[in-house]
């Protein structure tokens, strides 16, 4: 593997998924790889679980680590080309990421989207500028488009809590106060119809109408706009907010109606809910289900993170030797 931005740069999901449960079990085992590496993680946006899961999985591998708040910590950066620079920007990225390539052996970026231009959030051109000139393999921490990490530690959660050979996984769509990146459901749904195709699970995406994600990201999934209809006879229930993508950014829908809580899980197949988290209570996501021993898989899917994580460092480094 030489980066990871999304499950293209998978060979074999289902054989990548057992070697993540694998080194779960042993997380000690590859400590001698990243020995002498630098890890680089670059923050342009707020973390929690990416930022330390990565930081933990490099560190599982015997890698070092330097975090730098870019947002925050960094001169303002341009990423246009045949610009004259005098504005508010301070340092070009051809620089920058050429900086960060000198100092660590693998980079891992993330970088929320504006929402304003479609053409300009779905070109990644941030993420690929760090590709091009920093010279060394690039993990995506989220970009614009795309959560590959989540997503990744989404189907290592459905693989080691699944109850039949081929569960039905629904991701539906969730009320909001905001306008959200459509990048976690890409992911998901992009994950998981390769999932699908490997005959590991059968895919659903339920949403209002209006907010159908890029068809790039969804090949295969049935789609249906009758959250209950599509949550019937579901093993594993996936709420999470996303703007519209055809009205890019957009609010379409003041969301009555579309969040789950416990009663809505009756026809389900005593369905496990999951959601990358940060979550909001009782409007994505009903609290009785959070708190629910017999349906949240949130903790244990943000704990797979790390797992996620390590497994993505230990392919980069391998392919290195």
């Amino acid at each position: 593997m030489k980066q990871f931005t999304s499950v293209k740069d998978v060979q074999d999901v289902k054989t990548l998924v057992q070697e993540a449960l694998t080194i779960k079990h042993q997380p000690q085992a590859h400590r001698d790889l990243g020995k002498h590496k630098m890890l680089g993680a670059v923050f342009l946006n707020p973390s929690l679980r990416t930022r330390l899961s990565t930081q933990k999985a490099a560190m599982n591998l015997g890698m070092d680590v330097m975090v730098m708040n870019i947002d925050k910590e960094g001169w303002a950066l341009e990423t246009r080309d045949g610009v004259i620079m005098n504005g508010s920007t301070v340092e070009h990225i051809r620089e920058a990421a050429r900086v960060f390539g000198e100092y660590c052996d693998i980079l891992a970026i993330r970088a929320f989207p504006g929402l304003k231009n479609r053409d300009e959030d779905y070109n990644e051109e941030i993420f690929n500028k760090f590709i091009e000139f920093s010279g060394v393999p690039v993990v995506s921490l989220e970009s614009a488009t795309l959560h590959p990490l989540q997503a990744f530690a989404d189907l290592i959660t459905i693989e080691e809590h699944k109850r039949s050979a081929r569960p039905k996984v629904v991701l539906t769509w969730a009320p909001h106060v905001k306008p959200l990146p459509q990048s976690v459901p890409n992911a998901f749904a992009e994950w998981m119809c390769q999932a699908q195709k490997e005959g590991m699970i059968d895919f659903v995406i339920t949403h209002p109408e209006g907010y159908e994600l890029c068809e790039k990201f969804t090949p295969g999934a049935q789609i249906i706009h009758d959250q209950d209809e599509a949550i019937k006879d579901a093993d594993f229930i996936y709420p999470k907010n996303w703007s519209s993508y055809n009205d890019y950014g957009k609010i379409l829908s003041d969301g009555e109606g579309w969040m789950l809580n416990v009663d809505r899980l009756k026809h389900t197949n005593a369905a496990r809910v999951m959601h990358c988290l940060p979550v909001r209570r009782d409007l994505e996501l009903g609290a009785d289900i959070l708190d629910s021993k017999e349906h949240s898989l949130v903790i244990e899917e943000a704990g797979n993170r790390v797992w996620a994580a390590q497994t993505v460092l230990k392919k980069i480094l391998e392919s290195s030797l």
